[in-house]
């Protein structure tokens, strides 16, 4: 089992890390709007645009074909 001077600077440097984050997050700008936090975040990721793709194909695939109505 822990000594006690062990288990008080472990408690320390919990604490010290808990108020580390906490001034971290203090300090972020607050968007009010959850969609502004995303606008942006993964477009530039290779999986993202290749996601998109599917998507468009998917719903052009749905799409009536007028050649074949006539």
């Amino acid at each position: 089992m822990l000594d006690e001077t062990t288990l008080e600077q472990r408690l320390l440097t919990l604490e010290a890390a808990v108020s580390d984050l906490q001034h971290k997050l203090e300090e972020k700008p607050n968007s009010k709007n959850w969609l502004e936090k995303l606008i942006g975040s993964v477009s530039d990721e290779a999986a993202f645009r290749e996601a998109l793709e599917y998507g468009r194909t998917f719903r052009q695939a749905d799409k009536p074909n007028d050649e074949s109505d006539q």
